[in-house]
């Protein structure tokens, strides 16, 4: 298999923008991804938002971003409040925050849902990225979760123990409001990472998966 990388993409760093609906999402999905990318220096600024947080959620996210992205110089982190499982039927406002807020970032990697994602608020924001960010690189995460949708993926990111362990070890601290909930727990995170470092044939043992829709060459 011949990998393809970001290392030589930009000299002085990648521009990322990373998109959740909910306070977790960006962590679940790419978080290690993220975390291997900002230790090889391949990241130059990074603009995150966050949809749906309020309250003990909204302080949460914030900590975790802030955790990841202590060695990034140049980022901006927004935690908004719309409502959880309510985001299509806000769809006019969230496309123009897209708009006002987050075009002008001028991204070179997007990070966001998956397009068959089942749940209603990821679908959106799925549906949003691609409608603002046409002509550029998006790569949608995967979130596991009781609705068994996660697909078949066709985008690897071998990621090293170091960085799977990291991943689920910011989870656990910084999303203490989430373990009550029967799938969140480091098994299930480690589990998913492993089984797409098989796929990948990871010499790690462990990897993040994507959809790429569309990759030019």
């Amino acid at each position: 298999m011949m990998p393809f990388g970001f290392d030589k993409a930009r000299p002085e760093g990648l521009r990322l923008l990373l998109l959740g609906a909910h306070s977790d999402d960006i962590e679940i999905g790419c978080g290690a991804t993220l975390l291997k990318m900002i230790d090889a220096g391949q990241v130059a600024a990074v603009r995150w938002v966050v949809f749906a947080a309020a309250g003990e959620r909204q302080q949460e996210a914030q900590a975790s971003a802030d955790t990841y992205l202590a060695g990034v110089a140049e980022k901006e982190i927004s935690i908004l409040d719309y409502q959880d499982t309510r985001l299509p039927y806000a769809a006019p406002e969230i496309k123009a925050y897209f708009n006002e807020h987050i075009r002008s970032f001028a991204p070179d990697l997007v990070f966001t849902h998956y397009r068959d994602d089942r749940h209603q608020d990821h679908r959106i924001i799925s549906d949003l990225s691609w409608n603002t960010f046409r002509n550029h690189c998006v790569l949608e995460y995967e979130i596991p979760k009781y609705d068994g949708d996660l697909g078949i993926p066709n985008c690897y990111s071998r990621v090293a123990d170091q960085f799977a362990k990291q991943k689920v070890d910011y989870l656990m601290k910084h999303f203490a409001s989430q373990t009550n909930k029967h799938w969140f727990d480091p098994e299930t995170f480690l589990g998913l990472m492993r089984i797409r470092g098989l796929e990948a044939a990871s010499p790690t043992r462990y990897a993040e998966a994507f959809h790429a829709r569309k990759l030019v060459f």
